[in-house]
């Protein structure tokens, strides 16, 4: 559906996702700057930022996504691992392996297609390809993931990201032996400039990145455990910022990992969760455990 708006002086200068959120009350904020992200939204024929400003007299055109399109998604006949579930948001365990939302490569086998095939509500704030979706872990991490049922719960989570007040930890096996016991590791992360398909310290046009580290055990002067409480969420932040300092996670052949006593994907486990319940207003803090093929390596270390 595509719709036209003019844009009046009296809301001249507001960012373009707030002005077009006033414009149309159905929709969110961050709905538009999905949109506008993923170039469905036109201002004089060009495509613009979210935060640009609009101007009397600017035409902006909008393709809108149905929100009710998530039906065509085919359901993916996948057993959901459920932590923690309410009326407003569930918590799954996911599995190593399992890609988040539809993309390249992943269209049909993805935890959206899941969740669809398990019938759960989901919110619609980011769109088709990411209903129910505000944070993301990469295909091989497994680990805690929380998915919003409703555009409320959506927001409000949202806005727990964006002031690091949810707080959440992995368990990582790096390279290398990590000499001090806790370290902060600080390092603005942005696209790497030469593989657009990793992300690379980025002092200039990065953003900021904050990853705390705790040393849980050192194995063999080899191998170094540790716990990564992430202050913020960066794409591939904890790979990233462990390369960045020479102990990249274990597995991680594109961060420069080692592959010697495991080989199928990077060694990180989200394994514990905290964060305020929108509705029921108080605390919850959910934990799982390291996955088999986690403690078998870690066995073998002992």
């Amino acid at each position: 559906m595509e719709k036209k708006f003019i844009i009046k002086e009296e809301i001249e200068t507001l960012r373009l996702d707030k002005a077009l959120a006033l414009l149309n009350e159905n929709y969110s904020r961050e709905y538009f700057s999905f949109l506008i992200k993923n170039n469905n939204v036109f201002v004089n024929n060009k495509n613009v930022s979210p935060s640009y400003k609009v101007k009397e007299n600017d035409e902006i055109i909008v393709n809108f996504e149905d929100k009710e399109s998530n039906l065509n998604l085919k359901p993916y006949e996948f057993k959901l691992d459920v932590v923690y579930q309410d009326d407003d948001l569930l918590v799954i365990n996911k599995p190593k392996g399992l890609v988040v939302h539809p993309g390249s490569g992943h269209i049909d086998d993805t935890l959206v297609n899941a969740l669809i095939y398990n019938k759960v509500q989901l919110s619609t704030v980011n769109g088709l390809n990411r209903v129910g979706i505000v944070h993301r872990i990469d295909k091989d991490t497994s680990g805690l993931l929380l998915i919003a049922k409703n555009d409320f719960t959506h927001n409000e989570i949202a806005k727990e990201l964006k002031d690091h007040s949810m707080k959440r930890s992995y368990i990582a096996l790096v390279d290398g032996i990590i000499e001090e016991s806790d370290l902060k590791i600080v390092g603005k992360i942005g696209r790497d400039k030469t593989n657009r398909m990793k992300m690379a310290i980025d002092s200039k046009n990065g953003k900021e990145a904050i990853t705390h580290v705790h040393v849980l055990e050192r194995f063999k002067n080899l191998y170094t455990l540790i716990r990564c409480d992430l202050e913020t969420g960066r794409t591939h932040q904890i790979r990233v910022h462990l390369s960045s300092i020479k102990h990249p996670l274990v597995g991680d052949l594109v961060y420069g990992g080692s592959n010697h006593i495991y080989n199928e994907g990077q060694l990180l486990h989200a394994y514990k969760l905290v964060f305020y319940h929108p509705t029921l207003k108080k605390e919850i803090s959910l934990k799982t455990p390291l996955p088999s093929y986690f403690l078998e390596v870690l066995e073998k270390l002992k």
